[in-house]
């Protein structure tokens, strides 16, 4: 391997994260800007071509690396979510995946050009979605659970079933225009697909047994199930090509469902992976295109055919599979809508554009072409679109950022209710009946559950929520879900109460354990609680240019405590001695002021109308 394709392998990656984090910083969506990057530095300037320079390497490559990311997908795929959508998703996957089959096929033929043979093979491919463009999409836009849930298993189930489709296509096309049909190998193709699920199932099993009973120890358990997942795809698609996709994904399945406690370990390291692999796939894909399939994408019949395949062939198939369903019409409309194509299209497509051009098919040629224009203009409509047609629907919950506290007592209670009367969603969750009493009564959001349990991570819908509060009186605990939850909330949006003792300012092990410490380490729960009972209040107050910080600073008593501050645009930050958080004009300062501060207020406005009514 030498300096230049270290230095383009460097390049690709710099390239995927960095197209990530504009992804992240701009709030747009991350296929698309991937894509685009893709296409400037390959076909558009031509800077690098991934599959001429790592050669033998690139399918390989691709296809190692589409079975992690299928893997990861279905790692989460847990049966207990079909509750209330099972239906649904068994109709979408199966019912749906046929009428999107014949109408593409039929699209195909008519519309692009292609022949009996061809279209019937790429319809049977297109009707997939899958994880590497359904799962960022879903990050952006925080639909709600049920849409989500069901575009998340539609497009992980029916990933491996496209693939399979158009393999069996090929495989039905291949009996019928032999000379001397042979049946052999549709029951090949067959037995091959049993086998690959069989194969998957196997080796979840197995891998759940030896990681419960110990015979592996925790620091080689992830790496452990990379290689077997890599093993699980190449053996079935040695017996049969595509097959390896269905492996991974019964695999996934298995391990999500077998209830191994180590699963979310695994599952945190998959999607750190996958987020990796997705990023550097695409800009290989998209940097190996040739000008000339760019240039062909604007045909009329190639435009057609997208067109269709977006506004017709997707809508109906959703409509027509999900009659006598329990989902909404606003349901269906955006489910009928998003269909974004991804990898395991690309990777697909020249797989049988190559061994259809082999059959004498000529007009397979164009299989690049047309897979490309599709995946490139669903990415970049429904990337764009998801998050503004969710809102339209009612289907979203973005909005300001939501807040999830641990622990229901009189100071988080109070918290909860002002954040609440500041429009910031809100819910506090503890285990106890009794201890939401306080919730209840103010009329704040609760769920009663344990915050660790997976009943919990199934029920509770945590979408809205972008910071978690762990305020419980159990430090242990604390610290606990906080480094659970560390890997979806992020560093900064994850705080834990102080757990230092107020007496010797000491504490155990649990204050080095992640997450920051909430407002200031002297403020324990206990102290917190104890300035309830004293009658504090949570005072708002907005700097102006004419009272600045320096003026508020230099009034505020030395008990006073600050919580949270709103910025003019709606961005929340909690106040932590872990993080600089420099209030300035326009914000709004919430604290926990002791009484006689808010009667020293209230005093203050009352003498100045009573001065305003003199002057009168």
């Amino acid at each position: 391997m030498g300096p230049s394709l270290l230095l383009e392998i460097a390049l690709i990656g710099v390239l995927g994260i960095g197209s990530q984090w504009l992804a992240w910083r701009y709030r747009m969506p991350a296929i698309v800007i991937m894509s685009v990057t893709g296409l400037i530095v390959g076909p558009i300037f031509g800077i690098i071509n991934p599959e001429e320079d790592f050669g033998d390497l690139y399918s390989p490559i691709i296809s190692v690396a589409v079975a992690i990311i299928l893997f990861e997908g279905s790692l989460n795929l847990s049966f207990k979510e079909l509750k209330g959508i099972g239906k649904p998703i068994f109709r979408i996957s199966t019912v749906g995946a046929l009428i999107a089959w014949i109408l593409g096929s039929l699209t195909a033929h008519y519309i692009a050009g292609l022949s009996w043979a061809v279209a019937f093979v790429i319809g049977g491919l297109f009707i997939v979605t899958g994880p590497t463009v359904i799962m960022p999409l879903l990050r952006q836009a925080k639909l709600t659970s049920r849409p989500a849930k069901v575009l998340k298993w539609e497009g992980i189930i029916v990933d491996p079933i496209g693939a399979l489709v158009a393999v069996f296509a090929f495989e039905i096309i291949t009996f019928i225009t032999a000379d001397n049909p042979d049946g052999s190998q549709l029951i090949l193709f067959f037995t091959a697909s049993v086998f690959a699920i069989i194969l998957g199932w196997a080796l979840g099993r197995g891998l759940g047994w030896v990681f419960e009973e110990g015979h592996i120890p925790e620091f080689l358990k992830s790496p452990a199930v990379v290689v077997v997942v890599i093993f699980g795809f190449t053996v079935a698609d040695l017996v049969m090509h595509e097959t390896g996709l269905l492996s991974v994904t019964a695999m996934g399945i298995t391990l999500a469902n077998i209830g191994i406690s180590s699963i979310s370990d695994m599952r945190h390291f998959k999607e750190n992976i996958s987020i990796l692999l997705i990023s550097t796939i695409f800009i290989m894909l998209t940097a190996s295109l040739e000008v000339d399939t760019l240039l062909h994408i604007f045909s009329p019949n190639i435009i057609g055919y997208v067109l269709l395949m977006m506004f017709i062939v997707r809508p109906l198939s959703i409509f027509l599979s999900t009659i006598g369903t329990s989902l909404s019409l606003n349901e269906k409309v955006l489910l009928g809508w998003i269909a974004p194509r991804g990898i395991v299209a690309l990777t697909v497509s020249s797989y049988f554009a190559t061994i259809l051009l082999d059959a004498g098919y000529q007009d397979a040629s164009i299989l690049t072409t047309l897979t490309f224009a599709l995946v490139f203009f669903t990415v970049l409509s429904h990337g764009f679109s998801i998050g503004w047609l969710a809102r339209k629907l009612g289907l979203s919950e973005e909005g300001k950022p939501g807040v999830l506290i641990i622990g229901s007592n009189p100071f988080t209670v109070r918290l909860a209710d002002s954040l609440k009367k500041s429009s910031i969603p809100v819910i506090i969750v503890d285990s106890s009946w009794e201890h939401l009493k306080l919730a209840r009564k103010a009329g704040v959001p609760f769920y009663r559950g344990n915050m660790l349990s997976e009943q919990t991570e199934h029920m509770l819908n945590t979408i809205p929520y972008d910071y978690l509060l762990a305020a419980t009186d159990d430090h242990a605990y604390n610290s606990l879900t906080c480094t659970t939850f560390l890997p979806e909330y992020g560093r900064t949006n994850v705080f834990k109460i102080s757990p230092y003792d107020v007496v010797d300012n000491s504490t155990g092990v649990v204050s080095r354990v992640e997450g920051r410490i909430l407002f200031d380490r002297k403020f324990s729960i206990e102290v917190l609680n104890e300035k309830i009972e004293k009658g504090f209040v949570f005072r708002r107050t907005t700097l102006t240019e004419q009272y600045g910080l320096k003026q508020y600073l230099d009034e505020k008593d030395d008990s006073t405590v600050f919580l949270y501050l709103i910025k003019p645009n709606g961005v929340l930050k909690f106040f932590s001695e872990e993080m600089r958080t420099v209030p300035s004009t326009g914000d709004t300062i919430v604290s926990l002021t002791p009484p006689l501060k808010e009667k020293e207020k209230i005093q203050a406005k009352l003498d100045k109308v009573r001065e305003q009514s003199d002057d009168v």
